[in-house]
This record gives C-alpha cells, sequence and structure tokens, in this order.
C-alpha cells in the first residue's frame, strides 16, 4: 500500500507543511539531545569522532573504558595510537580514529590552550574534525547554530519528505538551512535522528505509526 501525497505548489502551502513536521517532531521530542554521552566538550569531540561510520550505542559502549585509561586531553595527547587503537577498535577504521584523536589532543593543546574551540573555522582546523562532528560540537558543546548536523538518519529522512532533493552531506546541509530557521538547526537534528532510529528506519519504517505521514511523500511507505 503507498499512498502518495499530492506536493504542496505554493510557498505558504510549503511553508504550512514544514510547520506541521515541526510541530510533530516537538510533540514527540521535546527534550531530545546528543545520543552520545560524554561530560564535556572533549569527550563529545572524541564520542563524534568515533561516531563516524559506526552507531552512537557502539560508541558509548567504547567511551567509557578510553577516558578511564585516558581521562584528560593531557593523556591523550600522549597516548600511544597503537593503544587508543586497541581500545577504539570495534568502532572501525580504528587506526584513523586514533590518529586523529590523539592529533585532535595535540592540535586543541598546541593552539588552543587546550580549550574546545567554539567557532566553526577554528574546529575545522583540528584532525577528525570535519563540518559534521564540528555541528554536532558547537551545538550541542556550546549551544551554537554553526549548521545542521548531517548523518544518515538526517539525509534519508530529509529526501522522505522531500526536503531535499541531494544526496551529498553538504548540499543537504545547504537545503535545510535554507528551510529552517536557525533557531531550529540544532533540535532538527537530534529529533530527526531519534524519529529515524524509532520510526522513519531505513529498511521498514513504521508508516502506521508515523505523526508526519500525512505529510509525507515518500515512495516507499510501509503500513504493514
Amino acid at each position: 500500500m503507498n499512498q502518495a501525497k499530492l506536493k504542496p505548489r505554493t510557498a505558504a502551502s510549503r511553508k504550512q507543511r514544514l510547520q506541521r513536521i515541526l510541530d510533530a517532531l516537538d510533540l514527540r521530542y521535546p527534550n531530545v539531545t546528543c545520543a552520545l554521552h560524554h561530560h564535556d566538550a572533549w569527550q563529545l569531540l572524541v564520542a563524534t569522532i568515533l561516531s563516524a561510520q559506526c552507531t552512537d550505542e557502539r560508541v558509548n559502549m567504547v567511551t567509557p573504558g578510553l577516558f578511564r585509561r585516558y581521562p584528560t586531553i593531557h593523556d591523550l595527547a600522549a597516548a600511544p595510537v597503537e593503544e587508543v587503537a586497541s581500545i577504539i577498535r570495534s568502532t572501525g577504521f580504528f587506526n584513523n580514529k586514533a590518529k586523529n584523536i590523539v592529533g585532535a589532543a595535540q592540535t586543541i593543546l598546541r593552539d588552543f590552550n587546550g580549550q574546545i574551540p567554539n567557532t566553526l573555522e577554528q574546529l575545522l582546523t583540528v584532525p577528525g574534525a570535519a563540518r559534521k562532528t564540528a555541528n554536532v560540537v558547537l551545538g550541542t558543546a556550546f549551544s551554537i547554530p554553526s549548521g545542521v548536523v548531517v548523518d544518515t538518519h538526517v539525509a534519508r529522512i530529509s529526501q522522505r519528505l522531500d526536503l531535499t532533493r541531494n544526496t551529498d552531506p553538504v548540499k543537504i546541509e545547504r537545503d535545510l538551512i535554507a528551510l529552517l530557521p536557525q533557531s531550529r538547526w540544532i533540535q532538527f537534528s537530534h529529533q530527526i535522528i531519534h524519529f529515524g532510529r524509532e520510526l522513519c528506519q531505513a529498511r521498514k519504517p513504521r508508516c502506521a505509526h508515523c505523526p508526519i505521514e500525512p505529510d509525507c511523500f515518500s515512495k516507499d511507505k510501509n503500513y504493514l
């Protein structure tokens, strides 16, 4: 069963549809935040680096052991890359991630006096901190809406909801920034990520239980 919806034709109707989507997300996920466990901006940066091509659940299993072994940024800056890699092995791409984590610690101590940078331009100079990582850290740790975090959930669901026609994360982010008020950039990503895990799953979306279904244009709906 696939009940395709007619897409809004006017700017006003598109704006109303977007507002209904945002309202539905607010109702279902009013207080969600980043799913990566952390105690400060440094731990969040490390966890976000580890989350590349890895689930948040797996990262949350690995980081407690990593931070017990290396409690501070100074400890990780002096850590042997091979030892870090062995601790984070289950997150995948562990050699490269270990180099980035140790390099990030050294860079922050050397260039930023041990303080996590709070601008996008500065964060992008830190090893392992591409745009998605920088947006996560700035939004969650500093409440700075520097952009929209585009992970696999946000990319997939934005396409299903026809909020973007692009597949490249940078272009998807550009489309979402143009659509969403800046005050929603941080929360929207958190909400969509939770929504993607609970309902709008990749292989079998739970459309019969979805509060956004009336405004969804996806061609792969599932009501079973």
